[in-house]
Order: C-alpha cells, then sequence, then structure tokens
C-alpha cells in the first residue's frame, strides 16, 4: 500500500477499505468499535490510538506499529508546517559530549566550594528536669485496725 508522508491516516484507512471492498461500518462491526469512531478517522477528527491500531491491524493482516507509523509520520509532517515550532526549534542549541576520560580514571564531577557557616551559637543551659513527686493513691491508705493482742 504506497503513502506520502502528508497522507492523512484517515486516507490510508480509506484506501484499506476500498481495496477491501469494505465501508466504515462493516468494519466497524468486526473490529467491536463504533461506526462513528471509524467515521471519525477517516475524516480526519480523531487520531489512530494504539487500541484502534491493534484491532486494525489484527483485522488487515499487518502490524500495528504500521499504523501507529503512518499516524506519527502525518504528525511530524503536519509539525514541520508550524512556524512557531520551526521558530523555537532555531533556538535550541545542540548538546555537546563531554571530552573522553583518561583510561583507568573514573570520572570525578567537580567540587563546589562551601559555603561559609556563620559562628555556630551557644547552646542555652539546659534546665534541670523537674523531681518527680510520687503520690499514694487514695485506695493505698487504709483505715489503720486496731491491732489485737493476743
Amino acid at each position: 500500500m504506497p503513502k506520502s508522508a502528508t497522507q492523512t491516516p484517515g486516507a490510508v484507512l480509506q484506501s484499506f477499505l476500498d481495496d477491501y471492498q469494505l465501508n466504515p461500518t462493516i468494519l466497524a462491526k468486526d473490529i467491536s468499535m463504533s461506526q462513528s469512531a471509524i467515521r471519525q478517522v477517516v475524516i480526519g477528527k480523531t487520531r489512530i490510538s494504539v487500541p484502534v491500531a491493534l484491532r486494525l491491524a489484527k483485522y488487515f493482516g499487518n502490524t500495528p506499529e504500521y499504523w501507529i507509523d503512518v499516524q506519527n509520520k502525518y504528525d511530524l509532517s503536519e509539525a514541520a508546517k508550524d512556524s512557531g515550532l520551526a521558530a523555537a526549534l532555531k533556538r535550541i542549541p545542540r548538546a555537546k559530549k563531554a571530552a573522553p576520560q583518561k583510561a583507568g580514571k573514573a570520572a570525578v564531577p567537580a567540587k563546589k566550594p562551601l559555603p561559609k557557616k556563620a559562628a555556630p551559637k551557644k547552646a542555652a543551659p539546659k534546665k534541670a528536669a523537674p523531681k518527680k513527686v510520687v503520690r499514694k493513691s487514695p485506695a493505698s491508705k487504709a483505715p489503720a485496725s486496731p491491732k489485737t493482742e493476743l
């Protein structure tokens, strides 16, 4: 199936429908999707998602990557037409690779000088912990019973 980079995914799907003498209604029924979802792809209102690509690949005997590639190439073609994006891309510098390290030496990141620390504050003297007072509970105070001598 020949296709150009600017051909919409919907046009590619429509050419498959034509080659197999199908319409969106039959395709939708066969791949368990709504007819409107298929029509939206055909007219270019909806992208070919991964689940749709999986269904189309199974149905037409090709790969999901084929359908995703059709969508991605179209998206890249459309993005290349965006003058705002083109201007932004021109301002982005190219990354430069670091110089190769000498054999046997591991790369060590450069150390930054540590900022000067202020003199430590003197710690305030600790207060003595309050003494614990042990109180007897009222139940422990039993009235004294008279002692009897035997």
